[in-house]
């Protein structure tokens, strides 16, 4: 059995601060003791005037013209000290405790000045669309949840044209149409979806960086398409197989990959290694990189299924390991180079052991996990979506203890979550409303 936890938690992306909780915690006292009476001590605000500069031996501390405008136009985060100084005092802290204390401070932690805490990125869409709609406009959304402020937030809007995609159709309300996202470079990407009239959704991929919180356009596909292969390795993106408009086999068959790495102006679409064969092309599959390869299967469950592993050094497909294929019988996921699975008919969760091709038990069976659509992992925890798209259950992977504890997370009213993923925390403009 499982330990539930149904109270809320602790922010679920944070460091695991047990092992180290004595020293942070006498760091923390010792910090805050010398502030406050270095705050006592100082009469009159410090500024970085022309003499000061030349005084100062870390050029990394000084400030030209503008910058000295900036810190005086923003809210001041330690009285007697110039923002950029007290931002280095800051940056160590745990984000928790500084956004309970002033909204100077919690508005601090979101900006790109402080190091980004990681936040869970949810695709949804309505469980109730509108009938007898012919292309109901970001029918389908990003949101991202602040495990901080224990909210969820929604991502911009991305730039024109209005998307529309769709992951149910009024014609075919029983059949979830697949809109396929994955992440890169730690930017997340929209890949594939489908419009009203069964065509693909998008010429391009579109790239939202959380740090900025901008949505730009990637390089346009050679070939649009639809129930493709997603996948990523580092800075590299692939897409493989799937249907564009109508079907063809070069489609079918094919493989590009996009280098993020090089600069904007050089983003293109590459031609790699075709598939032996169409049989990828029937569904939306995720590729998972693990260990300079991608490996998929084209069926999820415990059917009878084929699987296939692309090397990206040698730039050859492969056969997938008779253990790897007889376990993958779910969806799949990667954290700190360990595949993981969900077996959607127990709601087990196996990671893969290469050495011995099989897939080792981590959690018992779980009616939480019975079903699962979606998983996906990152700092030590396994985040998967309920077979209704109504829950998010988040499985702390990292711990010592067994039975790992489990956390349940509800998407925003009115919406169900199509996939999950893990990225750094969305950087939030200051007119953005933080309480």
């Amino acid at each position: 059995m499982v330990a539930l936890v149904h109270a809320k938690p602790t922010p679920l992306w944070h460091i695991n601060w047990s092992k180290i909780m004595l020293k942070r915690q006498v760091k923390l006292i010792t910090f805050l003791y010398k502030l406050s009476h270095a705050m006592r001590a100082a009469t009159t605000p410090i500024t970085m005037d022309a003499a000061a500069k030349k005084h100062c031996e870390n050029k990394d501390l000084s400030i030209d013209g503008n910058e000295q405008f900036q810190l005086e136009s923003e809210p001041v985060l330690l009285p007697g000290l110039p923002n950029h100084l007290a931002r280095l005092c800051l940056a160590d802290l745990p984000p928790s405790l500084l956004y309970s204390v002033c909204i100077s401070w919690r508005r601090f932690i979101y900006s790109p000045n402080f190091p980004p805490f990681y936040s869970l990125y949810a695709l949804l869409a309505p469980t109730a669309p509108a009938p007898n709609c012919e292309c109901q406009l970001h029918s389908a959304t990003f949101s991202c949840f602040d495990p901080i402020a224990w909210k969820w937030r929604s991502l911009p809007s991305p730039p024109p044209p209005p998307l529309c995609m769709l992951s149910r159709h009024p014609s075919y309300i029983s059949r979830i149409l697949p809109i396929q996202s994955i992440t890169a470079s730690g930017h997340l990407l929209l890949i594939a979806a489908n419009t009203h009239n069964f065509l693909p959704a998008l010429t391009c991929p579109l790239v939202f960086d959380p740090l900025s919180s901008k949505w730009i356009f990637g390089p346009p596909f050679a070939s649009p398409r639809r129930w493709c292969v997603t996948g990523s390795i580092d800075s590299s993106v692939y897409v493989a197989s799937g249907t564009g408009a109508q079907y063809h086999r070069d489609v079918a068959i094919s493989l590009e990959r996009w280098d993020m790495s090089k600069k904007e102006a050089n983003w293109i679409w590459e031609t790699r290694a075709e598939f032996k064969d169409a049989k990828f092309s029937r569904e939306p599959i995720e590729a998972i990189g693990y260990r300079g390869k991608l490996c998929m299967v084209n069926i999820k469950g415990k059917a009878l299924k084929e699987g296939a592993v692309y090397n990206i050094v040698m730039n050859q497909w492969e056969q997938m390991p008779r253990g790897m294929l007889g376990g993958w019988t779910g969806p799949a996921t990667i954290d700190d180079e360990v595949m993981y699975v969900v077996d959607q008919e127990t709601g087990s969760l196996s990671k893969y052991n290469p050495d011995n091709d099989c897939w080792e038990q981590f959690v018992g069976p779980s009616n939480h996990l019975k079903g699962a659509e979606h998983i996906s992992a990152g700092r030590g925890k396994v985040c998967a979506v309920s077979a209704d798209g109504g829950k998010i259950f988040v499985v702390d992977i990292a711990a010592t203890t067994r039975p790992p504890n489990f956390w349940i997370l509800e998407p925003p009213q009115g919406m169900e979550v199509i996939a999950v993923h893990i990225l750094p925390r969305m950087s939030l403009p200051e007119h953005w409303s933080i309480l």
